[in-house]
């Protein structure tokens, strides 16, 4: 599982060579990203081969393009939602959404989600914690989830702890200039060893944010 928000997806091509060149990042069975466009996410499903969803959430009035969270996986997709979070931002009044997907891990579902929470300028820690709870209400449903993305916090995913998710890109290096933000979690899954999870510290110049990985089994 990769985690990767692309910063507008401004640099493709940089970001592709990240993610078919660093080791831990090749060939994921689920890729999650963030603050693309749909032109991008089919660029990049084309080139990894994989099955996406993409829902977007912002319209940049200067460039008239749409920005939202994708999810590409290896494994058939059998549905997908797009999930509106709560709360307004301050500035613009925009709205964050997941994108949520269902695929199909041989015999079993598993529930995935590509999420960007609000940032602290425009939304106070309990709004972003509201966002994330919302997820896990959906989440709840499902007994194997996977949930993503750059969570603009390096706190609100205690949530997630509180409600059984193993937090397995918890500790690390900064992901973003001001802490680590971005994030992956997963329930009903484990992690096949202790070092079953990291960050991508040269991200070639692709965004202002490093991707994340980690692997787990179903089980």
């Amino acid at each position: 599982m990769v985690s990767f928000n692309v910063e507008n997806s401004q640099e493709v091509d940089s970001a592709l060579q990240v993610l078919t060149t660093e080791g831990a990042l090749k060939d994921p069975d689920i890729l999650l990203l963030q603050e693309v466009d749909e032109d991008a996410v089919r660029r990049v499903a084309q080139a990894l081969d994989m099955a996406f969803v993409y829902y977007p959430a912002i319209l940049r009035k200067a460039t008239g393009r749409h920005f939202g969270n994708a999810v590409l996986s290896r494994w058939p997709v059998a549905d997908d939602e797009k999930l509106v979070l709560p709360h307004l931002a301050i500035f613009g009044r925009t709205q964050r959404i997941a994108t949520a997907v269902t695929v199909q891990v041989g015999s079993t579902p598993v529930r995935v989600y590509s999420v960007h929470l609000a940032t602290p300028v425009n939304l106070a820690l309990r709004d972003r914690q509201d966002q994330i709870r919302a997820v896990l209400r959906d989440a709840a449903r499902y007994p194997h989830v996977v949930i993503g993305g750059d969570l603009n916090s390096g706190s609100v995913g205690n949530l997630a702890l509180q409600r059984g998710f193993a937090w397995p890109t918890r500790e690390g290096p900064r992901t973003v200039l001001f802490g680590r933000w971005d994030h992956i979690f997963f329930k009903g899954l484990r992690p096949p060893d202790a070092g079953a999870s990291g960050t991508i510290l040269d991200n070639r110049g692709a965004s202002d944010h490093r991707p994340v990985w980690a692997r787990g089994v179903v089980y």
